[in-house]
């Protein structure tokens, strides 16, 4: 999946998983660099529905993926620490949808305190809810 970026603080992140796609929704490259990049703005600066980032969510086939597990690690995937990488460098198409969903993301050790943080505080804001099967077996419907 892909989400439309919306500044340049977040296509100059490294911490961010930029996207570029073809025509066909295919993926050309994942990368932590700010691409793609405008030339006439000039790198790391954004461009409305230039600038997409990836969200990790994959769905391979079970060919694929025991084809890709065997694969040795790649160049690419070496140096940019994108595991994507290495099934694009070994010719894997990897098809890409656009979503408006924000999510939270988990790159770093500060991304899963934040996560935690964001966890703990949405169960405290929970109210319960009584279960269909509670319901009924008080009599009520």
């Amino acid at each position: 999946l892909k989400r439309a970026l919306t500044s340049s603080k977040e296509v100059a992140n490294p911490g961010i998983v930029k996207v570029v796609t073809n025509s066909n929704g295919e993926a050309l490259y994942f990368s932590r660099a700010p691409i793609p990049c405008d030339r006439e703005k000039g790198p790391g600066k954004f461009v409305a529905g230039l600038h997409y980032v990836h969200l990790g969510i994959y769905i391979y086939t079970r060919e694929t993926l025991l084809r890709v597990s065997t694969l040795p690690t790649s160049p690419l995937e070496e140096a940019e620490k994108l595991e994507q990488l290495r099934a694009l460098e070994h010719g894997v198409r990897i098809r890409v949808w656009e979503t408006g969903h924000q999510s939270l993301r988990i790159d770093t050790p500060k991304d899963l305190r934040e996560a935690e943080s964001a966890l703990k505080r949405m169960t405290r804001q929970r109210t319960p809810v009584r279960s269909a099967a509670r319901t009924t077996a008080r009599g009520k419907r």
